[in-house]
C-alpha cells in the first residue's frame, strides 16, 4: 500500500536527488527541486514523486518526453543557472572534504551531443524493445527520442531494431554500444544467446549495409566493415577497436584536451597514464615527446597504430601496463617533465602514492569522480605539490556526473 506525505525539499544531493532532512535521517525524492513543497509517495523501500505543489522559480520545462520515466537525464527539470552552480559546489565540496579549498573555476559547459550510447535490448510480447533502463527498474523505456545524443544514432534506431530483431532470444537481455565515429555508426553487441548461422551473418550484413553503418561487431567478432571506424585526436586519426573506452562528447574532450595542454605549458617530455586510444597523447604530442600507458592492449595497439600515421607530432612511444597493480616507480616518473593521468572512476590512489614522492615539476589530473579525484589530490598536496586550480567540464548535461581537469606544480 502506497503511504502518501508532504514534504518540502531542503537542498539537492549528491546524485541530483531533492533532500529533505528529516528526524529519521535524510529523505531523497527524485525530480524535486530546493525549495519546493511535493507530495511524495512511499511503498516499502520505494518513494516516488506524486505531485509538485509549490513549484521553484528554477522549474523548467524538460525537453525529452521520456523525463521522469528514464533513467538517464534527471536534472533536465532545473534551470542551468543554478544547475551549473550546483555541479561546480559538487566539486568544491569534494575537495573541502579533504581539508583542501581549491580554487574551482566555473563550470565549462561545451555544448555538443554524446557520440556513443550504451543500450539494451530485450524482447517482449509487445515487440522488441531497445533504450535505457527506467530509473530504480529492470525495465526498459522503448527510446522514441534522446536530446543528448547524436541525432545520427537516434536516427538510426529503427535500423537497429531491424539489426537485433533475428539476434535476441525471448530470454536475457541483449547489451548495444553504439558509437559514432567519422567514418559512420560503429555498433558493437553483446548478451546475445543465438549462435549466429551464416544467413544470419548474411542478414547482418545487408541490414548493415542498408542502414550505412561503418562496422558491426557480435560479441568481439566483426561480422562487417565498411570503412574502418576512426576518430580525430589533435591532428591525428586513430582507427577504434570495437567497445573501447572513449570519452563521450567530442566538444568535452577537446576542452579537456586544451586543458591540460595550457597547464602543461613549455615541457619537453610527458607520460600520459591510462592513455587508452590516445585522446589526450596527440594534442600533447603537438608540443612533446609522451609516452602513453594503457592496460586495455586493444586501446594501445589502436594508438601506436595511430602514430605511424600521425604527422607534426612529436615522438610517442607505447606501452601496455596496469598502473593499479604496477604503478610507475619514481625513478621512472622522473624521467618526464610532467605527468598526466586519467583513470577511471576508481582513481589513481597507488600511482598518486608513487608521484609524490618523485621529482616531477607539473601535474594533471583528469578525473570522472571529484571524490577520488579529490582523494589523489590530497595524497600530491601532502608530498609536496601546490594546486593551481581545478575546471569542472560539463561533459554529461542534465546529469549529476562530473569531469574535472586538476593542475598541481611541485
Amino acid at each position: 500500500m502506497t503511504v502518501e506525505c508532504e514534504l518540502v525539499i531542503s537542498r539537492m544531493g549528491s546524485q541530483g536527488d531533492g533532500v529533505v532532512e528529516g528526524s529519521n535521517g535524510q529523505v531523497f525524492v527524485p525530480y524535486t527541486l530546493p525549495g519546493e513543497r511535493v507530495l511524495m509517495g512511499v511503498d516499502g523501500d520505494r518513494r516516488r514523486l506524486l505531485k509538485v505543489q509549490v513549484a521553484s522559480a528554477d522549474r523548467i520545462a524538460p525537453v525529452c518526453q521520456h523525463f521522469g520515466t528514464c533513467g538517464g537525464c534527471t536534472l533536465q527539470h532545473w534551470a542551468n543557472a543554478p544547475y551549473a552552480s550546483w555541479k561546480r559546489d559538487q566539486v568544491v565540496s569534494a575537495f573541502n572534504a579533504r581539508g583542501i579549498d581549491a580554487k574551482v573555476a566555473d563550470l565549462v559547459q561545451p555544448g555538443g551531443k554524446r557520440r556513443r550510447a550504451t543500450f539494451s535490448a530485450r524482447r517482449t510480447e509487445q515487440g522488441l524493445l531497445l533504450g535505457f533502463h527506467e530509473a530504480q527498474s529492470h525495465d526498459l523505456v522503448n527510446l522514441a527520442e534522446c536530446p543528448v545524443l547524436e541525432p545520427r544514432i537516434v536516427a538510426a534506431l529503427p535500423d537497429l531494431k531491424v539489426l537485433l530483431d533475428p539476434l535476441i532470444s525471448k530470454r536475457g537481455e541483449a547489451r548495444l554500444v553504439v558509437t559514432m565515429t567519422s567514418a559512420g555508426l560503429d555498433v558493437a553487441v553483446e548478451g546475445i544467446e543465438r549462435t549466429l548461422s551464416s544467413p544470419m551473418r548474411s542478414g547482418i550484413a545487408k541490414c548493415a549495409t542498408n542502414a550505412g553503418f561503418a562496422r558491426v561487431s557480435i560479441e568481439g567478432d566483426p561480422i562487417y566493415e565498411a570503412l574502418p571506424p576512426f576518430l580525430v585526436f589533435g591532428a591525428s586519426e586513430v582507427r577504434i577497436p570495437p567497445g573501447v573506452f572513449i570519452q563521450a562528447v567530442a566538444a568535452a574532450e577537446r576542452a579537456m584536451a586544451e586543458l591540460i595542454v595550457a597547464g602543461l605549458g613549455k615541457v619537453k617530455t610527458v607520460a600520459d597514464l591510462f592513455a587508452g586510444t590516445g585522446a589526450f597523447t596527440f594534442p600533447i604530442a603537438s608540443r612533446a615527446k609522451v609516452l602513453a600507458i594503457d592496460s586495455d592492449k586493444a586501446a594501445i595497439a589502436a594508438l601506436a597504430a595511430g602514430v605511424k600515421t600521425a604527422t607534426n607530432v612529436k615522438p610517442i612511444t607505447t606501452l601496455v601496463r596496469d598502473l593499479f597493480r604496477e604503478p610507475l616507480s619514481r625513478l621512472e616518473l622522473n624521467e618526464h617533465d610532467a605527468i598526466v593521468f586519467d583513470p577511471p572512476r576508481a582513481g589513481a590512489e597507488a600511482q598518486s602514492q608513487r608521484i609524490a614522492t618523485s621529482k616531477v615539476k607539473t601535474v594533471i589530473a583528469v578525473s570522472c569522480n571529484p571524490a577520488t579525484l579529490a582523494r589523489d589530490a590530497r595524497i600530491l598536496i601532502d608530498g609536496g605539490y601546490k594546486l593551481e586550480g581545478v575546471t569542472p567540464i560539463d561533459q554529461f548535461h542534465y546529469s549529476p556526473h562530473i569531469e574535472a581537469v586538476a593542475v598541481f606544480r611541485r
